[in-house]
């Protein structure tokens, strides 16, 4: 452990630059290295959205500290529309407990009580001892919900089916539907102001389906190609066109487009307490491989 800092400063931009994501990963590596932990900063994502943008500090969405050259802090807020921001981040284990996080999580919610969104999701793997203890610090964060990121099995046996379920991209057409799915899906009021544009979310690596039969939306899937890894999110069925094994036709049919893109690694998160998506997971070949707990920070 590193007994003083030498030369500490703070940077905070609002958008990645490649410098800034070079420096932030080394640091990600080092730590899930050190702790054998899961952090969710959607580095690749938020490179790819900040593309073409020029530096703005009107929002601040990345909260670096300094010591001398060497990034020992980071926390990040991401924002994917809605009600509540994300934060996730980390210490260098050479430079913990001595405030680095405390400091940065200052500028945070400095940042968050200039916006209009209502809630903060603090993010924190279930095996991080010192992110669940930094958590329990803080006045007022309640447990809002727990996911498991799952990866697909390479050994999976079974032959998945995709059905008559069709994907198609989406566009701006569908804010609407996609505003009013989400609200289904979440059981929450979703805005279509709230809702990002399809083609700019393409652009940054993230594909929005939405799942069709015979021309009808039956529910939706977002598709994450930003990186190594494919994702899978928001997978959703409308109650009409549940039970009917579309779940798993959309859940096929995104597997097969990932790996149309040869993506050998692929992912999905899912609410622990949604026992018929774990059940459909399950079966089609997908394991848990870590726990994340959301805790929620309300203005």
């Amino acid at each position: 452990m590193i007994n003083n800092l030498f030369n500490p400063s703070i940077n905070l931009r609002g958008n990645l630059d490649p410098k800034s994501y070079a420096h932030i990963d080394n640091l990600q590596r080092l730590c899930l290295e050190h702790d054998r932990t899961t952090l969710k900063l959607e580095l690749d994502y938020k490179l790819s959205r900040s593309e073409g943008k020029s530096r703005n500090l009107k929002v601040i969405n990345e909260f670096m500290y300094y010591d001398d050259d060497l990034l020992i802090g980071y926390i990040g807020i991401s924002d994917f529309g809605g009600e509540a921001i994300e934060v996730n981040g980390m210490v260098h284990p050479d430079y913990r407990k001595k405030g680095v996080f405390k400091t940065l999580f200052s500028f945070v919610k400095d940042e968050w009580s200039k916006r209009r969104t209502a809630s903060m999701l603090l993010l924190s793997d279930r095996n991080s001892l010192a992110g669940q203890a930094f958590i329990q610090s803080i006045s007022g964060a309640q447990h809002e919900h727990t996911e498991y990121e799952m990866f697909l099995q390479n050994d999976t046996k079974q032959e998945l089916n995709s059905c008559e379920v069709v994907l198609r991209k989406a566009t701006s057409n569908d804010i609407k539907e996609i505003a009013r799915q989400n609200s289904i899906y979440f059981d929450k009021e979703a805005q279509e102001e709230d809702v990002l544009i399809p083609e700019e979310e393409e652009r940054a690596g993230m594909i929005i389906y939405m799942a069709e039969i015979d021309n009808r939306a039956i529910g939706k899937v977002h598709l994450d190609i930003s990186s190594n890894v494919g994702g899978i999110y928001g997978l959703g069925v409308l109650p009409e066109n549940r039970r009917k094994g579309y779940g798993r036709g959309i859940l096929a049919s995104a597997i097969h487009e990932l790996k149309q893109r040869n993506f050998k690694d692929i992912m999905l998160q899912v609410n622990v307490k949604n026992e018929n998506a774990l059940d459909l997971y399950h079966s089609c070949g997908f394991e848990v491989a870590s726990t994340m707990d959301y805790y929620e920070l309300k203005k």
